[in-house]
């Protein structure tokens, strides 16, 4: 069987489910209540899972023996685990929100469980395994994003611009333990949502449905920004990407968050005086404050000339040089409000890169209730 026939069997497979599936009940409202219980899938459901995947399981399981461990067996065996997901989507055979929002109120315990660590919380850390798990797409050849979740593996997982991440993979592998029905890419990207809202940003809308990959899907190192570089090379990362000058700056703005250690980049300090605080102050400061270039043995960096307590990188000081970012930059200082919503609608989109839309569990995307609500 080829791959595009094994394909083609999971889209019929998907197609019969959904006609013979009857229409889903779903359930509002976010649940406060924190629980370590897995999920009881419905049996009803059940039936449906089996009758739409049956083939498709069959199917690819006897390529995979057919072509052994080869990188197209690998590929097959995700192209079954998509169908499989896109079977469960129409079969309506998944957890509820209800249930995600354990997970999410879980990560925000884990987040507040940093005592010594850092400024005294694991957000800004968890935030950067969903960036950085996610930022890693191509939009021409489409590899890359949340999808696979293959910071798990080597070499990604030993990329310069992931290092120290180890720590927030430890973190969210005891949640994984928790909740083993959920994928990687999605715990990864939920943590950044509750890295967020629980460090008093915006409400980021998000959903379910990516699924875990293998390490032959594992990304090339450089995908990821390089602090030492210009207008030029944020333009080539994240245009690549699919984001716009505006979007650029916007995400930017996730520098307002946590701090830069020497043992692992090279650059030391945080950007801001609270680092644990989604605010604007990121901007402001950059146009309010005198930047110098650090006096040091490490990497280019600047300091603030009043206190020497703030760092700004390479690629943040360009935001008041470049005129396009420039404009932008600006507008963010002037208007927290403004940042929230262009910050909350790009980070939403960053933490879906790579992922087929027919994955997703629902349509329209979930707004999480932050754990004190």
């Amino acid at each position: 069987m080829s791959l595009a026939a094994l394909r083609n069997t999971l889209r019929r497979s998907a197609l019969n489910t959904s006609a013979r599936a009857a229409r889903p009940v779903f359930r509002q409202g976010a649940v406060r209540r924190l629980t370590t219980e897995t999920p009881t899938p419905k049996k009803s459901n059940n039936n449906l899972l089996y009758g739409g995947i049956g083939a498709a399981v069959i199917g690819g399981v006897a390529f995979y023996v057919y072509t052994s461990n080869s990188d197209t067996a690998k590929e097959a065996g995700t192209a079954v685990r998509s169908g499989a997901q896109v079977a469960k989507v129409a079969a309506n055979f998944v957890p509820t929100k209800e249930d995600y929002q354990k997970v999410y109120n879980r990560i925000a315990e884990v987040i507040d469980s940093a005592e010594g660590y850092d400024d005294g919380s694991y957000g800004p850390v968890i935030l950067r395994l969903a960036w950085h798990s996610s930022g890693t797409y191509d939009k021409e050849t489409k590899t890359g994003g949340s999808n696979y979740a293959t910071m798990r593996f080597e070499p990604e997982a030993a990329h310069g611009a992931n290092a120290g991440l180890n720590v927030a993979r430890d973190l969210m592998e005891k949640v994984k333990q928790e909740f083993p029905w959920i994928s990687y890419g999605d715990l990864w990207t939920l943590g950044g949502v509750a890295a967020v809202q629980e460090m008093a940003g915006p409400k980021v809308p998000w959903r379910p449905g990516r699924i875990d990959g293998f390490a032959a899907q594992a990304t090339p190192d450089g995908r990821l920004p390089d602090a030492s570089q210009g207008s030029d090379h944020l333009r080539n990362i994240f245009y690549r990407m699919g984001f716009n000058d505006q979007e650029i700056v916007a995400l930017s703005g996730a520098h307002a968050l946590g701090r830069c250690h020497h043992n692992r980049s090279g650059f030391d300090g945080p950007w801001t005086f609270s680092p644990t605080t989604v605010t604007n102050d990121y901007y402001k400061l950059l146009f309010d404050e005198k930047w110098v270039w650090k006096k040091w043995s490490g990497p280019k960096q600047l300091e603030d000339k009043k206190t020497q307590s703030l760092m700004m990188l390479p690629t943040d000081y360009v935001l008041t040089q470049d005129k396009s970012f420039k404009k932008w930059a600006k507008a963010y200082a002037a208007d927290q409000d403004l940042f929230f919503k262009d910050f909350s609608a790009v980070v939403a989109r960053l933490f879906e890169l790579g992922v087929p839309t027919a994955q997703f569990t629902t349509s329209e995307p979930w707004i999480m209730a932050n754990a004190d609500e």
